[in-house]
């Protein structure tokens, strides 16, 4: 029997429950790995044969390698788990939310600052709210991707 999930209604959100934890095993797994330096090197030395190493999808590589971060979630990937690419990466957590939500890090920085956020719009799917699909990416980051065609 499936479990009712009513909090998968929530607009710009992924609730890391079970399921996600089986889909995103081995990509949680290869992050940990790369708490060790050893581990950090070889990444950076060789990111494909580096990742091919891990039980992971093709779709989690690819994300991987973009630094998708929204993907990495949707693929079963922990934020605190991916935090880790950022890190070898030399990226502040900061920086990386900014890349998630297509602002740049003063931008998130000042939206977090002024509260983040707010649930008005944003409580349900389908409402218009900043956090709807139709409304993302937002900042000036995101735009410049979309206007580059990335």
């Amino acid at each position: 029997m499936a479990l009712d999930k009513p909090y998968l209604d929530v607009p710009g959100t992924t609730i890391f429950d079970a399921e996600q934890s089986r889909k995103g095993y081995g990509l949680n797994q290869f992050c940990m790995s790369l708490m060790k330096a050893e581990n950090r090197a070889r990444f950076k030395a060789n990111e494909r044969a580096y990742l091919d190493e891990w039980d992971m999808s093709e779709e989690q590589k690819q994300a991987v390698l973009a630094r998708d971060l929204n993907r990495c979630i949707a693929a079963g990937g922990n934020i605190y788990f991916l935090a880790k690419i950022g890190a070898t990466d030399g990226k502040s957590f900061q920086q990386m939310a900014g890349s998630m939500t297509g602002m740049t890090e003063d931008e998130y920085r000042n939206m977090m600052i002024s509260g983040g956020r707010s649930v008005e719009g944003n409580r349900y799917i389908g409402e218009d709210g900043s956090a709807q699909a139709h409304k993302q990416p937002q900042g000036s980051a995101g735009s410049a991707n979309i206007t580059a065609g990335a």
